[in-house]
């Protein structure tokens, strides 16, 4: 009888092993910065790569634009996110940790037209549809659609649902002008060959942050950022990098640095000065 009741709780453990849940896998959603397959084939390798260094399984989660990426992020459906939107006092109470970023020039926030156009001063858009990504985007539409407000330059706001999409708006003719972040500028001008007029640039902001969700364990964060700051030091990942870095015509070698909440003060800044209806 004891040997029957041994061999049926082997039993039983064996097939609750079988049906047992896998190992978590964590959603990563970076801010749509370019249409959505670019910006697929930009972070997917990544994403391969430091999930397999890190053994961390992490897999890429991307909205239609970039407002439907932050809401993933806001309804708690994802753990590490490339963002710059939960800078806000109210997002900064979900406790949402930076540990990285792109190592690249800080950003500015900037109001273009085309090379060619007859527009030389932002007064001059008074009246017009300027487009912009979405209403998320805090650099390229809240930090230039605020400067309008102060300014007191009416426009007629478009949202094109990312920065690739507000481009082909303005050279298409359907705007006068975007507002856009000067990294951005430089990657279309590089992808497609269109020259602009910059009307107005704003102070500097840090790149975009490598953030992780308070759900996930300290040791998943220190091996996911650990893979991801050691990138450009390992063979395979310089490679991706570089892979990534051409498709998007970045102007510097792509790589990942530390980075914490305070490099992230100017974001914050920009909130406790901004017009109510950005913040």
């Amino acid at each position: 009888m004891n040997l029957h009741l041994s061999l049926l709780a082997g039993a039983l453990l064996v097939t609750q092993s079988a049906f047992a849940a896998p190992p978590a896998c964590y959603n990563f959603s970076p801010v749509n910065q370019f249409n959505v397959q670019v910006s697929a084939s930009f972070w997917n390798p990544i994403i391969r790569y430091v999930s397999a260094r890190s053994k961390v399984c992490m897999k890429l989660k991307l909205g239609r634009t970039s407002a439907d990426t932050t809401s993933f992020v806001l309804a708690r459906e994802v753990d590490f996110a490339f963002t710059n939107h939960l800078f806000s006092p109210d997002r900064d109470k979900m406790g949402w940790t930076v540990f990285g970023r792109r190592n690249s020039p800080p950003l500015h926030a900037q109001i273009v037209v085309p090379a060619d156009s007859p527009i030389r001063d932002i007064r001059e858009l008074a009246g017009a549809s300027v487009s912009f990504p979405g209403a998320e985007a805090l650099v390229a539409y809240k930090v230039n659609y605020a400067q309008l407000l102060r300014a007191g330059i009416p426009v007629n706001v478009v949202f094109a649902g990312n920065q690739d999409a507000a481009f082909t708006q303005l050279f298409a003719g359907m705007v006068k002008a975007v507002g856009a972040n000067s990294q951005l500028v430089a990657n279309w001008s590089g992808r497609e060959g269109n020259a602009f007029r910059v009307l107005w640039s704003s102070a500097p902001f840090n790149d975009l942050a490598l953030m992780a969700s308070p759900r996930v364990p300290a040791e998943q964060v220190r091996a996911v950022a650990n893979a991801f700051l050691t990138m450009h030091n390992d063979p395979e990942g310089k490679r991706v990098l570089a892979e990534s870095a051409t498709l998007i015509h970045a102007p510097v070698p792509l790589s990942f640095v530390a980075a914490s909440h305070a490099d992230y003060a100017s974001y914050r800044a920009f909130y406790a000065d901004a017009p109510a209806s950005l913040r």
